[in-house]
């Protein structure tokens, strides 16, 4: 069990000391996300709302 974090501890540091410059790009200055996040975060909070009232029942 030891052996397995050590080796899972490793990774994940060499993982963000060599990978993460790689990735490290930034968005586009006027990123439109407002639109269709909105709608989606929208549509799956009547979804959870949905299903927990279903499962109380």
């Amino acid at each position: 069990m030891k052996k397995q974090l050590f080796t899972q501890t490793v990774m994940v540091v060499v993982f963000i000391l060599f990978f993460t410059p790689v990735f490290a790009q930034g968005a586009p200055p006027a990123t439109p996300i407002d639109g269709g996040l909105g709608i989606l975060l929208g549509a799956g909070g009547l979804y959870a709302y949905r299903k927990l009232r279903k499962g109380k029942r």
